[in-house]
């Protein structure tokens, strides 16, 4: 027990911040800005003295805080940080700043209605996404985790639905509409099914009189699990992680439960999108690599083998839709769905190498697809359309803005030497020990990311400039603020993932080794036999 409650303040802040800015009056929206902002930093601030308070080498939940919260079924407040949740607290709360300085100047009035309060309501609703999203990351009670997973779609629904560019027509806002509604349905819905798993799961504690009269407890839970304490059989089990399963696959989302990302991607404002794609989506692959591997270790091993077709059939058809787009932002939508397949193949391949690849990756892509769909968003908000056709000769007249665009998309194709080779890297070479098939076929990905972001720069940025493009501006300092972190840390990461991997990998190493998951042997030759020859010396 820690006798500051590290945690608590982390995911307290960014709450305290919404409801701050949400009780400033309409017409200081600019103050609504800076108090945001200033909130983000503060959480940013505590992340990085968890970080530095976190020991490598020590135990695998650490800080840990806990409390009674409703004890008559057993659940309590219970908080702590492994090495996965821990950089995937700092990938979240390094991202809100930038988040809220990418948005500084977006005029959404005329999407949300153009009420006097929307920069308030708009910058509370960003910070409390942050907030659910971190407790998420570190609560160490199934149920309190369950709680925080399904009430951050409120505020994230609103994000979608209410927010845009002012001006937008009566379709354009219709479209919006729906896709905040169908991602709403799709999260919804999974929700409701990992609820029954989740209660189905504390009724066998309640058997088994775990933690008394049964227990949310995630640690005790995942001891009785593998000792085989839970009483349930295959058939239950193999339905409860399904239920879990389910519920991940849809905030992760994997295909064919993908359909409600890219319009959402493109309905809201680019932070708000980065937000959800690099921030909120991550939620659904942590609890794979930590709730459906760890509660449910046999399900896992049943059912990996067709967990990773799935992923590498969403990791090419995501790259194959890609190159088909004629709308810059739904395209890079579409390769955050080739992504998470790469971070789901990862996960059940269930070899170290795979599995800290895919927690890298989850880091690494939430960086690259940030810098790529907010240098998109500049370029869009300058041009007024998200049209690939309209673009075209941008590096001739904002250079600065087509080389960090450039530089972003490289990382997006996994270019060496940038942050998303090495993570792709690791869960390509550690799934093809299990699952070589899987491995090549994923590998073709490789070749059409370098189409459809190649192809995309020189549609958008080179040849000659075209009509309504000569007066696009370059980026402007506040927008270089956003950029210039986000391309720094791909190529920090790169070049040095160490430090990242330490904290990492005993994570990935502990949770292999409870649920009995060991790398395969590698098949090593055997010398051939020398020839015998008859005859006497």
């Amino acid at each position: 027990m820690n006798e500051f409650p590290w945690l608590t303040t982390l995911w307290v802040l960014p709450l305290a911040g919404a409801i701050v800015v949400a009780a400033l009056p309409g017409r200081l929206r600019g103050v609504a800005r800076w108090t945001g902002l200033v909130f983000a930093l503060a959480a940013l601030a505590i992340g990085i003295v968890v970080a530095v308070r976190f020991e490598p080498g020590g135990p695998q939940y650490q800080l840990v805080e806990s409390h009674r919260w409703i004890p008559a079924f057993g659940a309590g407040y219970t908080l702590g940080v492994d090495g996965i949740a821990l950089v995937l607290v700092l990938l979240t709360a390094g991202l809100m700043p930038l988040l809220l300085l990418a948005g500084w100047n977006d005029d959404i009035g005329g999407a949300a209605g153009g009420g006097a309060r929307v920069t308030q309501v708009y910058v509370a609703l960003m910070l409390l996404v942050e907030s659910m999203v971190l407790i998420s990351f570190t609560s160490l009670d199934i149920l309190l985790f369950y709680v925080f997973f399904e009430v951050m779609l409120i505020p994230m629904y609103f994000l979608i639905g209410g927010f845009g560019p002012r001006g937008d027509n009566v379709a354009v806002r219709q479209q919006r509409a729906r896709a905040a509604v169908k991602f709403l349905l799709y999260n919804l819905f999974g929700g409701l099914i990992m609820l029954a798993a989740v209660i189905g799961l504390y009724v066998l504690t309640a058997r088994q009189h775990l933690g008394g009269a049964g227990t949310f407890d995630f640690r005790t839970v995942v001891a009785a699990a593998n000792s085989g304490q839970l009483g349930a059989g295959p058939a239950v089990l193999n339905a409860l992680f399904l239920g879990c399963m389910f519920a991940f696959a849809v905030k992760a989302p994997l295909w064919p439960l993908h359909t409600w990302l890219p319009d959402a991607a493109v309905s809201a404002t680019p932070a708000g999108a980065v937000l959800m794609m690099a921030v909120v989506d991550k939620v659904g692959t942590f609890g794979m690599l930590r709730y459906c591997l760890l509660l449910f270790p046999s399900a896992t091993h049943t059912y990996a083998p067709l967990v990773s077709v799935l992923a590498v059939i969403g990791i090419v058809y995501g790259a194959l839709l890609a190159i088909g787009q004629t709308d810059v932002m739904r395209l890079i939508a579409y390769t955050s769905i080739s992504h998470f397949g790469f971070i789901i193949l990862g996960i059940f391949a269930m070899t170290n190498q795979a599995g800290a690849g895919a927690a890298l990756y989850m880091v690494n892509h939430g960086i690259s697809t940030a810098a790529l769909f907010l240098i998109a968003g500049f370029l869009v908000s300058r041009r007024g359309t998200r049209a690939i056709e309209a673009f075209g000769g941008v590096q001739k007249v904002a250079p600065v803005l087509a080389g960090t665009f450039l530089i972003a998309g490289l990382a997006t194709l996994s270019l060496p030497g940038l942050a998303p080779f090495v993570s792709e890297f690791l869960v390509l070479a550690g799934t093809f020990t299990r699952y070589p098939v899987a491995a090549i076929c994923a590998t073709s990905a490789l070749v059409l990311a370098a189409l459809y972001v190649l192809w995309l720069y020189q549609r958008l940025m080179t040849g000659p400039v075209r009509d309504g493009n000569e007066k696009l501006r370059d980026l402007l300092p506040r927008e270089l603020v956003v950029v210039v972190p986000l391309l720094a840390a791909l190529l920090v990461l790169g070049a040095y993932p160490k430090p990242v991997l330490d904290r990492i990998n005993p994570a990935v190493a502990s949770t292999l080794t409870t649920i009995g998951a060991h790398d395969p042997a590698p098949a090593v030759p055997q010398p051939e036999a020398a020839p015998t020859h008859g005859g006497t010396r």
